[in-house]
């Protein structure tokens, strides 16, 4: 099934115009992505591995993904999260905690405090394999064996402190 994007410019206006998943991005298009970092509020945050048929295969992430066209980025964010695993929240529940951009992708970034039971997940095929709440020690040393992708160590490290934060505001 093709799947579509809104196009925004450079400052996050929506341009009207769509993008194509899988194809190249036109030089001043960008797409969105989000993600969220789930807290069990005792110190843990939700990782999910990645399936063997995706790009940086078995390596551990938060969830997330493009938002699809018609979508804004709480919207996006809310499916995400439950096509992933399961977890169903209000879009208000979401919590912005940062925002970025990089060559052709504006990003969100959302914590959610959630204590849910590991067999309480939903993984969802050829998407994701595993399931595990990890403490920021053990995210850290995931990180160094190269355990963690790179896209998503490069964001915690970017986001920890505000992490180790929420997560002592949300106890």
């Amino acid at each position: 099934m093709m799947e579509y994007n809104d196009i925004y410019d450079k400052d996050r206006r929506l341009t009207g115009q769509v993008h194509l998943r899988g194809t190249p991005w036109k030089k001043g298009e960008y797409g969105m992505v989000v993600c969220v970092w789930v807290y069990d509020g005792r110190g843990n945050i939700l990782l999910t591995r990645r399936a063997p048929e995706k790009s940086f295969a078995g390596t551990w992430e938060n969830s997330g993904g493009a938002v699809k066209a018609g979508e804004n980025s709480r919207q996006a964010v809310a499916r995400e999260l439950f096509e992933e695993t399961g977890i169903r929240a209000e879009e208000e529940a979401f919590e912005l905690i940062d925002s970025g951009k990089d060559r052709n992708i504006h990003y969100d970034y959302y914590c959610l405090k959630r204590d849910v039971p590991l067999e309480q997940i939903v993984l969802l095929p050829g998407e994701t394999d595993g399931v595990m709440w990890a403490t920021f020690s053990q995210i850290r040393e995931l990180i160094r064996e190269g355990k963690i992708c790179r896209v998503i160590a490069n964001q915690f490290r970017r986001q920890e402190q505000l992490l180790l934060e929420k997560q002592t505001d949300m106890k």
